[in-house]
């Protein structure tokens, strides 16, 4: 069965491992995520589960949600995402997922969105080095020459440029985790993680593995 979860990102804290050192962790709350439905090739064209996460009210669900929720035996969530899967035939509606599903010092890879930074100039958005700062120099923080009157005369697209930075889908791969609280559904996993905290994040075993 797919060990996939979707979390959310609790903040950022530090423990100490085995060998007494300490660790920068990212506190995750995974699950418990109720399967709402499951989609095979006979009946959709394709294999994929469907899971929720979060409690939500039911007068704050519109009536084919709840109809959905209904019909699937599981109490109302405020978060559907849908994952292909090898085989639809392992899960059932009404199933839950759990942080039991994954063991300590497994490498997983995480799905977040980032946080939003505005619109940045490139030394934020690209990392360039930026201009001199002395001796007259009037372009401390712009990109410069962007090949004006060159041939073909116009500006190549993917020119890395200022503009809008962060606010994407991201993928953070090979994460270990350090520890799993299954009473409380928390997952620490070293390093820093998508988002900011609050955000939905998704935790999938990691798919380039690195070996330990």
């Amino acid at each position: 069965m797919s060990k996939i979860l979707i979390g959310k990102k609790l903040g950022m804290t530090q423990i100490f491992d085995g060998g007494n050192n300490m660790v920068a962790v990212t506190v995750v709350e995974a699950g418990p995520c109720p399967v709402t439905q499951v989609k095979t090739v006979q009946s959709d064209g394709y294999e994929a589960v469907q899971i929720g996460f979060g409690a939500q009210k039911e007068q704050r669900v519109n009536k084919p949600t709840l109809g959905h929720f209904k019909k699937s035996g599981v109490q109302p969530v405020s978060k559907l995402m849908e994952f292909r899967v090898d085989n639809a035939s392992e899960y059932k509606t009404g199933d839950v997922l759990t942080v039991s599903s994954f063991e300590e010092g497994q490498m997983v890879d995480v799905i977040g969105t980032t946080k939003g930074r505005g619109f940045q100039g490139v030394m934020k958005r690209h990392n360039f080095d930026g201009q001199p700062e002395t001796h007259g120099h009037m372009m401390h923080r712009r990109p410069g020459s962007v090949g004006c009157r060159q041939t073909p005369g116009h500006i190549y697209k993917g020119r890395k440029m200022p503009g809008h930075m962060g606010q994407v889908r991201c993928t953070t791969q090979n994460h270990p985790i350090v520890k799993i609280i299954g009473d409380k559904n928390i997952l620490l996993i070293k390093g820093s993680l998508p988002g900011s905290k609050g955000d939905i994040v998704v935790v999938r075993p990691a798919k380039k593995a690195k070996k330990q």
